[in-house]
């Protein structure tokens, strides 16, 4: 066997004029009108650069030559395909109709075969052995979008399309299965009070009630939520989903350069705008709450890149004291927390997450005012709580700067100025 120009197997030292291949052609027919396609497509590894149509009707044209098939009428349909090869140009124009209002450069096509059709091919490969067979569906996707090409001048792209352009042939309609657009960037969220995402009520678990005022949620507005009213407009998408690299609490700022995300659009009908303009739309109709910075277009697998890292953080917190410290006291304090601290999980999301030991480490900590809440900037690996790593939760963290003050001590004020991490170039454009 040697591969044909479609990749698939064909049989070395085989010809359509073969008495056995023209034996099996003539047992095919006898069972009723076969149109050319699909007896072609019995033998399609058998003979490369010619069509399933013209296989099939070359073989035809042996058989008779032989005086062992008559002439066909032209009214017959074919058992096998119903029919379907003589509406191929049909199906084209409705995948031409569907996709009208869509920007793309590559597209696919499938077919969910009808439960008929699939019967009266497996009947004929009982017949006859599917050896050298090509599937119907898979001849009929090829044709459609030879035509399709031909009147869209997109291509064909087998491994990541922009769209999939779905023939159902049993409900008679064209579906369109929309790849996402995956937009990397940064944003800042200048307010408090924000979760990252959408959180629905726990009253009511988003179905709406007199707690939340039949919101669904236990706040009003998300980041996500923020950029994604002037994403779906620009895009003329379904949806969009963000994915942050990481996330901080509720009632911390993210300032700096801002915290990485990925947003993937969901069934964008534009899969290109301007993306500095798209910036601007999303600080003006958020009232200066977010904004987002250094857009760029990327491949899906920046998702689970930005998902997974485990990047370093700076904060800066001003401190809630129990009682009076002086500096030098504060400062000692302060350097005692550089190095491994083991923290079990915080009593305030120990009701979600695993309650375990974990061990991070405070890379660097400095006071940077003192005054009645003293300002701290620290710098830490992935995954420090930090509110924790001052108030000690109830000894739940060790060393905390409650601890090694001995007075009790709070995080009055959170922010986040840096997340150490940069997408690579290689995340690429959709």
């Amino acid at each position: 066997m040697q591969a044909d120009e479609r990749g698939e197997m064909t049989a070395v030292g085989k010809t359509l004029a073969d008495e056995d291949v023209l034996e099996t052609a003539k047992r095919i027919l006898s069972e009723g009108y076969v149109c050319d396609n699909c007896l072609g497509r019995q033998f399609a590894r058998i003979s490369t650069g010619m069509t399933n149509r013209e296989r099939g009707r070359l073989i035809k044209e042996k058989l008779r030559k032989r005086g062992l098939l008559e002439k066909e009428k032209s009214s017959e349909k074919c058992w096998v395909c119903n029919g379907l090869f003589e509406r191929v140009e049909e199906w084209a124009w409705r995948a031409v109709a569907a996709l009208r209002d869509y920007e793309f450069n590559t597209f696919l096509v499938g077919t969910r075969m009808s439960g008929l059709l699939a019967e009266n091919e497996e009947m004929l490969w009982e017949l006859t052995g599917a050896e050298y067979a090509e599937p119907l569906k898979s001849e009929f996707n090829r044709e459609v979008g030879k035509i399709l090409q031909r009147l869209l001048g997109k291509r064909v792209d087998f491994k990541t399309p922009d769209i999939l352009v779905l023939i159902d042939l049993n409900r008679e309609t064209v579906e369109l299965q929309v790849r996402p657009v995956f937009i990397y960037g940064r944003y800042r969220k200048l307010v408090r009070g924000i979760p990252q995402t959408r959180w629905p009520c726990r009253s009511c678990r988003g179905a709406g009630c007199e707690r939340c005022n039949f919101t669904g949620k236990m706040y009003p507005e998300s980041v996500e939520e923020l950029i994604k009213a002037p994403v779906v407009e620009a895009f003329e998408a379904e949806d969009m989903i963000l994915h942050g690299c990481g996330r901080e609490d509720i009632d911390a700022r993210m300032l700096g350069r801002g915290r990485p995300f990925v947003a993937e659009v969901v069934a964008p009908r534009r899969r290109t705008v301007d993306l500095r303009r798209l910036e601007e739309r999303i600080r003006e109709s958020s009232g200066g709450k977010v904004e987002v910075l250094g857009l760029r277009y990327v491949t899906k697998d920046a998702v689970e890149i930005v998902k997974n890292v485990k990047a370093a953080k700076t904060y800066r917190f001003k401190l809630q004291l129990a009682e009076k410290v002086d500096e030098q006291q504060l400062r000692a304090a302060l350097e005692g927390l550089k190095g491994v601290i083991r923290q079990r999980t915080p009593l305030r999301v120990v009701h979600r997450r695993a309650d375990i030991v974990r061990e991070r480490e405070v890379y660097d900590v400095r006071l940077v005012e003192l005054g009645e809440q003293p300002i701290v900037e620290l710098r830490c690996e992935s995954g420090l709580y930090v509110k924790e790593l001052v108030s000690g939760d109830e000894g739940r963290t060790k060393p905390s700067l409650s601890e090694l003050l001995g007075v009790a001590a709070e995080v009055s004020e959170l922010d986040v100025l840096d997340v150490e991490f940069e997408l690579p170039a290689s995340g690429g454009p959709t």
